[in-house]
């Protein structure tokens, strides 16, 4: 595994297991077989209502709290819900807390959610806390009315949406890019790409892996999602290799800025920064 490097010196791994859209009746099972196979970092969310059996797992699978990186999503809008559902969240994973909640979308009351999230920091129920879904304004203009820095940004990126202008923006800031739906609208059109098939065969990957690799290498915290056992390994099966200066070229060309959440002319300001999920 890899880490990557908060603004305060802690690490985190570069490679998740993310939750999104998996049944909560699958979501121990799932979670637990990420684990064993040697995920450290599980993401889940309120809005997905699967809170309670990704806690099941990290408390029943035998791996020390601390060595288990737990984030979740506040959907709250506005301080005084966000207090009361950071409780909520914690006791349905049955935590004695998050490792790191974010905002999961903006809502226009960003403000008063983020400082519920700061409150229950010093709390000790949330270790970090940063947003998802923020385009450069929006972070820009929270950071300036609050007082902890978010650790990271959250926005749909894959190798055919690889957001660049919020990658240089957020790598200055200090603030870590993270990814969802790291494979844009699935793993069919993937498989089928000539670019990622090829440098998949030189190293003995699928065209998934390398779509993977590439934002991994970009040092783009990724957490892809599965409930089959061989395909969470395959996803975390990524680090005896290193893709080369040419092959990052030629990856960072299938940049099509194609968003797979939703419309784009719904996922971006007039500036062209990314919206919502």
């Amino acid at each position: 595994m890899e880490y990557l490097q908060f603004y305060d010196g802690s690490k985190v791994p570069v490679l998740g297991f993310g939750t999104y859209k998996i049944d909560p009746a699958d979501t121990k099972e799932a979670v637990l077989n990420a684990l064993s196979s040697g995920y450290r970092l599980v993401d889940t969310a309120q809005d997905y209502e699967n809170e309670a059996e990704v806690g099941q797992a990290v408390r029943e699978c035998g791996i020390p709290r601390d060595k288990v990186f737990v984030t979740t999503k506040q959907d709250a809008g506005g301080y005084e819900r966000a207090k009361k559902d950071i409780d909520g969240s914690l006791l349905k994973a049955g935590l004695d807390y998050f490792d790191l909640m974010i905002i999961h979308w903006p809502t226009g009351e960003d403000v008063g959610t983020y400082q519920a999230l700061e409150e229950a920091v010093k709390a000790g129920k949330l270790r970090y806390i940063g947003v998802s879904n923020f385009n450069i304004r929006q972070l820009e203009d929270l950071m300036k009315q609050t007082s902890i820095k978010p650790v990271v940004n959250q926005i749909e990126t894959s190798v055919y949406n690889q957001q660049v202008k919020q990658h240089d923006w957020l790598t200055k800031q200090g603030i870590i890019h993270e990814a969802w739906s790291p494979l844009a609208s699935g793993p069919k059109e993937m498989m089928s790409d000539q670019v990622l098939q090829e440098i998949g065969q030189k190293y003995g990957k699928t065209a998934v892996q390398i779509a993977l690799k590439v934002l991994v290498q970009e040092k783009v915290w990724t957490i892809p999602r599965s409930v089959n056992p061989e395909h969470i390994k395959d996803n975390i099966d990524l680090f005896d290799f290193e893709l080369s200066d040419d092959e990052m070229a030629a990856l960072r060309k299938l940049d099509k800025k194609q968003w797979c959440g939703w419309p784009k002319e719904m996922s971006e300001d007039v500036n062209g920064n990314p919206l919502l999920k």
